[in-house]
């Protein structure tokens, strides 16, 4: 594993629900100086349907499938887990996987932020908030997103590997 991975484990939050047993992971500064092939990067271990943009400046979550972001340009401080999660300070190199389920929202960012998101076998995925109707469909969903076969920066191995699939056995 990356001496430089963070693991955040979450609770329901609100009508949040976050991942019931995965931790978020984030990998520090792990493609540094790799920013402009984190999409070749990720493709090639399988993540795709990717998207180059910012991150929504409202609590919000995937239900359905499980979500790369990796930071290509800038810096953004995003709130994860909920209103009353954790505070992250995600920079330029930095990798942050999501657990299906997992809230996630801008709080600020720097003007050049650029963000690369990608899905685990470029699978489609849905954009939930939090409200009471999405979250009463979203458990199922959670329990139900397909579990990704490789990391997306490190391949057959590394953390999501390593981590991931030791708590889903």
């Amino acid at each position: 594993m990356s001496r430089d991975t963070t693991l955040y484990y979450f609770e329901p939050n609100g009508f949040i629900p976050n991942h019931p047993t995965l931790p978020v992971l984030h990998y520090k500064q792990v493609l540094k100086n790799s920013e402009n092939n984190m999409g070749k990067i990720f493709r090639s271990h399988n993540w795709g349907n990717s998207w180059v943009d910012g991150v929504f400046p409202y609590h919000h979550y995937h239900s359905n499938s499980h979500e790369v972001l990796g930071i290509m340009k800038g810096s953004a401080l995003l709130q994860i887990g909920g209103e009353q999660g954790s505070k992250i300070i995600l920079h330029a190199g930095d990798v942050l996987l999501l657990p299906a389920g997992t809230g996630h929202k801008k709080l600020s960012a720097t003007p050049d932020l650029q963000v690369i998101g990608a899905y685990p076998n470029g699978q489609h995925y849905n954009t939930r908030r939090d409200t009471e109707e999405d979250f009463r469909v979203a458990m199922a969903e959670i329990e139900n997103a397909p579990f990704p076969q490789e990391d997306p920066v490190f391949g057959k191995r590394g953390p999501l590997i390593e981590i991931w699939t030791r708590i889903k056995d």
